[in-house]
């Protein structure tokens, strides 16, 4: 079933700007205000799902319940022809990706970024939602350089039920040990992301690579990221420890919320101490599937072996895989990729191509465990270990790329 050239009227389709799992986002004109707007459609070959149309309506309201000048804009959503869009706020397509892929960014750059992305997630997480899809493709920037954050495709708030049993949602290269361990989101695990991915800005390239989805998540849970300190003697070592200590494989040595971040970042003097006792390691659990991995080089250097090791997650997660292709079952819900980006052209595929860095995972994959995480209450919290106050919240749902500003992920 083609697209319609206008939906509802008034939201004229002028071309697309990318495509990824769940839709497609174009380039649009808002007939009725006059003014540029990005459209996100869903594929038509998708629209028969019940389930991926509840998840794509959910989108809109999430994203809708945000409101903060460093997130995306949703102005309307509807349906047209059976065909399910949303319309966003247009930007220019600029990602941080895209600057990444130019080489390491200044620390001041890096923190200015980094304090309004975790001022969105701080509003985000205040009206119940875990965006849990943080990465680079989806920070914009407008054309006055304001940071945007898009792509809530596969948040979660404490009243969305579009996760089936067991799925853990996100780009694995940003998932925290806790999430690729099949443990429910919460507020600490977009807090993971956000510090990835200011090491990838600071270093130029992520701290856990690997050829495939299988060898990151493996990387991610036995080993440790190489010391940024090495990497860039020129980054300041309070960027340094707010970056480290949020990416940290514990929850309870990150920080309890976004606005301590945000704090510790501006004025690293506000940074709490860490004390809290050793962590047992959490009972692995079996992962059944992944969506059809997609190879990628690792660039920089090696991370250090973890003391605590996970080798039968490991070898469960191997095993699963080698047994879902042989079935020929891989690709399960909604595969998305970083094609998808915001509202613009598709620049987490430019990064991909010509930048230093090779995503390790250019797919936003779906991992499906087997056991399934418990109900989920308004946002939860991991567990302080340093007396610092927590508010957090729950989120969960598919990659798709974008606010419309590039294509979904």
């Amino acid at each position: 079933m083609p697209v319609p050239e206008t939906l509802a009227g008034r939201y004229q389709l002028r071309g697309l700007l990318g495509h990824g799992g769940m839709g497609d986002v174009y380039d649009g004109w808002d007939a009725r205000l006059g003014r540029p707007i990005a459209v996100k459609v869903l594929r038509p070959d998708l629209a028969a799902s019940a389930d991926i149309r509840l998840r794509f309506e959910s989108e809109a309201r999430t994203a809708a319940t945000v409101n903060h000048p460093n997130v995306v804009a949703v102005y309307d959503t509807g349906e047209d022809a059976d065909i399910p869009f949303i319309v966003m706020e247009r930007l220019p397509g600029r990602t941080l990706a895209d600057e990444i892929a130019e080489g390491p960014l200044p620390p001041g750059r890096v923190r200015a970024v980094m304090a309004d992305v975790l001022a969105a997630l701080a509003a985000a997480h205040a009206a119940g939602v875990l965006h849990r899809d943080i990465k680079p493709g989806n920070v914009l920037f407008t054309t006055a350089g304001t940071v945007k954050v898009t792509d809530f495709g596969i948040a979660k708030t404490a009243e969305s039920n579009q996760t089936a049993t067991g799925e853990v949602l996100g780009t694995v290269a940003y998932l925290s040990p806790d999430r690729i361990n099949g443990k429910p989101a919460v507020v600490t695990d977009d807090l993971y992301a956000v510090g990835i991915v200011g090491y990838e800005a600071i270093a130029g390239y992520r701290p856990f690579g690997g050829d495939n989805i299988l060898s990151v998540a493996r990387a991610i849970l036995n080993q440790e990221a190489p010391p940024l300190g090495t990497l860039q003697t020129t980054a300041d070592p309070g960027l340094i420890e707010v970056v480290e200590r949020a990416m940290s494989p514990d929850p309870r040595a990150r920080f309890p919320d976004a606005d301590v971040m945000r704090r510790a970042l501006v004025d690293p003097a506000t940074l709490p101490p860490v004390a809290m006792p050793p962590v047992a390691p959490a009972a692995p659990v079996a992962t059944r599937a992944f969506t059809s991995p997609v190879p990628a080089a690792t660039v920089g250097p090696q991370p250090s072996p973890r003391k605590r090791r996970r080798p039968v997650l490991i070898l469960a997660i191997i095993a699963a895989a080698i047994v879902a292709v042989a079935a020929g079952v891989l690709g399960v819900a909604l595969n998305s990729d970083d094609t998808d980006a915001p509202a613009t052209t598709p620049s987490d595929t430019r990064a991909s191509t010509s930048s230093p860095i090779t995503p390790a995972e250019q797919t936003s994959p779906t991992i499906t465990t087997e056991a399934a995480p418990p109900p989920v209450a308004p946002l939860p919290t991991a567990t302080p270990g340093n007396g610092n106050s927590n508010k957090d919240k729950e989120k969960e749902k598919k990659p798709d790329k974008g606010n419309g500003n590039n294509g979904d992920k």
